[in-house]
Order: C-alpha cells, then structure tokens, then sequence
C-alpha cells in the first residue's frame, strides 16, 4: 500500500492507495507547515493520524516548509510502520507532479500561500522562492488578505466595505495586530480574509486589489521562467480562474490546468 501526504499551511491531506491506483482510505487533519509552525506542534498532529493507518509499504511525504530532512517525523512513520520506504518532498514538487504529470511546464501552487517552478517532466529545475507571507507568498489568499489588512489599518478600504468586513470579522486595530502577530498561524488567518474579499468582486476597490496581488505574481516570478503552460493547484487559484487568464494574457502566459488540491493528481502520478 502507498500512503500520500500532501501538507499545506491550512490542511493535511492524507490518501491510502491499493496498487493499481485504487483509493482504500481518506483523512484530512491540520496543515503543518514545517517551517513557520513549531515541530511539537507537527509531530503531535502527525502521530495521531498515522495511527489511522495499516499495512503500508510506501510513503510519500510533501510538505509546505520542508527545508531539511523531517527526522521526527521519519522516526514516527518507521516505529509505526516496519520497513517502510519513505521519500520526503517540497508541497512544490507535489504541485508540479499533479498539474504536470511527466510532462515539462510551469507550476503554481495558490493557495494560503505560493509559490512557483519550472519543471521538467521529471524534477523542479529552477524556483524562485515563495518567500513566506511576509516576504513573498504573491498571488496567494495570504497575500490578498495582507494587502488588506495593510490598507484597512492606514483607512484606505471604502467605508462600505469596512461596514461590511466588521460584521463578520474583529476590525479593530488591537485585534488586527494580534492576529497577525500573536496567533500560532497568521498565514492562516490572513487567507481566511480572502473569501470575503472575493464575495465583494465587482467593486472598483477588490478589483484593484485582486489584480495587484496576481500582477505581482506575475512580474516577480512567472514570468521570469520560460514560456511554458501553468497548471494552478489550490483553491485561491481555481476561485481566481478568469482573472488569473485574463491578466495572464496581457504577459503571454496560458495555463494547461487547474485542480484545487494536488492529492487527486498524486493518486495518478503514484498509484500507476
């Protein structure tokens, strides 16, 4: 059996394939991203999920953050799982994996976060680094959110929609800084922000919005690679669809695909 893994900021998505492709078993658990969130935090998550599961033979590990090898988390897969085979793998190669299959092209995760690369059919053969949701991160929900927030506290957002933001959303400058900067995930929290930004597309103001955090995207890293298709995986993308072609057009891009998350297309690239 062959357990995939596949972890952004927000969610885990764990699947259990039966040779030949066959889906034996689904979990979903919290996002653990390894580089912002604290280890004890992931390998808590992590040791009860694994416990969901048996008779595994292979697994493949992606995760959001993975800047050096996950020890803890290679411990609590081989006690649980005797003689296991184990690859571990940026959430970006997982993206690139679903969208492209074996075939060359560009790859674009958007969602909570972002990030790019071109890859070749086979590995990732340049990346321009996503940065965080501090320092990077263009075109996600998390930088939508942030351009929002940025703006809501200078008194730049339309009072109408600042009304309407504070119905459903803490608005005061107090909150506002807690949340980003005292909360265990602010990448989280400030993609949270992104589906009531997109409920009021249509105003001049989110339109302005929207199309700023995709020209980024844009300007500072796909269009730095070589002209190839982009498969978009992530919900934001897929919400983002037709402003995503319609500003891509203006730069030469197309894009080949969108999936909102990869598992499907992880079942397919590993399951053969």
């Amino acid at each position: 059996m062959i357990l995939i893994v596949e972890s952004g900021a927000t969610k885990t998505d764990w699947c259990l394939v039966a040779p030949g492709g066959r889906v034996e078993k689904r979990l979903q658990t919290p996002g653990m991203n390894l580089s912002t969130i604290a280890a004890e935090a992931n390998a808590s998550v992590f040791a009860d999920a694994v416990e969901t599961f048996a008779d595994v033979d292979e697994v493949h590990f992606y995760a959001a953050g993975l800047l050096e090898f996950p020890t803890e988390l290679d411990r609590i897969f081989k006690e649980r799982f005797p003689g296991v085979r184990c690859e571990y793998a940026s959430d970006l190669l997982a993206a690139a994996r679903a969208a492209c299959g074996h075939e060359a092209g560009l790859a674009a995760i958007l969602g909570t976060g972002s990030n790019t690369c071109h890859y070749d059919g086979e590995k990732i053969v340049r990346n321009i680094h996503g940065g965080g949701f501090i320092i990077g991160d263009e075109g996600s929900a998390a930088a939508l959110g942030r351009l929002f927030l940025t703006d809501l506290v200078k008194d730049l957002v339309p009072d109408d929609l600042v009304e309407a933001f504070s119905a459903f959303h803490e608005a005061d400058y107090a909150s506002i800084v807690r949340n980003v900067y005292k909360t265990p995930a602010p990448s989280r929290y400030l993609g949270s922000l992104a589906p009531f930004i997109l409920e009021h597309r249509g105003e001049p103001y989110v339109n302005a919005l929207v199309e700023r955090n995709f020209r980024d995207l844009f300007e500072r890293a796909l269009t730095r690679y070589d002209r190839l298709p982009v498969g978009v995986v992530g919900g934001f993308g897929c919400a983002c669809r037709a402003e995503l072609e319609r500003l891509g057009a203006e730069y030469g891009l197309t894009f080949s695909r969108f999936i909102p998350s990869p598992m499907e297309g992880l079942v397919d690239y590993h399951g053969v």
